[in-house]
């Protein structure tokens, strides 16, 4: 079956169909969690962006007029960011130099758009570090919206912009 794993038991880290250069990078040839030696990386800047929605039955406009949960949202978030590799295994710790966290109402209804920017100078990227800050303003938003829609939910999480390091500029396709 396309995408699937190896036998389990045998060691394999592939999965069906994809080439060595798109194997897991935090598996070693044995299939054992490792993180990825970074030592030999140079030093670049690095930039990601991800994005997520907030959707429910609410009013978004009048939810972001409350300033103290828009401001405790992109706190909790730019916080989470510098805490990653805390929340990730074998996550790298890295230095971030800055933690931007937007939050917006792309129209009338029920939807939060959330946007992390996450940059850093490091031999390694800055993804799982805007995905985990989108995440957890994302969240905040939900804990608070559960009491007007106990179904609010944050949906679509995903990265949308990574800069520097070996792949250069990646951008998703809309």
């Amino acid at each position: 079956m396309p995408g699937s794993w190896g036998k389990p038991g045998t060691g394999s880290t592939k999965i069906v169909g994809v080439t060595d250069e798109r194997r897991l990078t935090h598996l070693d040839a044995a299939g054992r969690a490792r993180m990825v030696d970074v030592t030999a990386k140079p030093w670049t800047a690095r930039v990601a962006v991800a994005r997520g929605r907030v959707v429910g039955d609410f009013d978004a406009a009048a939810v972001l007029r409350e300033r103290d949960l828009v401001v405790r949202a992109r706190v909790a978030g730019a916080n989470a960011a510098k805490i990653a590799w805390d929340l990730i295994p074998l996550c790298h710790p890295i230095h971030l130099i800055d933690v931007d966290v937007d939050v917006s109402a792309p129209s009338s209804g029920g939807v939060i758009d959330v946007e992390a920017t996450t940059k850093v100078v490091a031999p390694t990227g800055v993804e799982m570090e805007a995905l985990t800050a989108c995440s957890i303003t994302g969240l905040v938003l939900v804990q608070e919206l559960r009491h007007l829609d106990p179904a609010a939910r944050l949906v679509d999480v995903a990265l949308w912009r990574k800069v520097g390091g070996k792949s250069g500029v990646w951008v998703r396709a809309e």
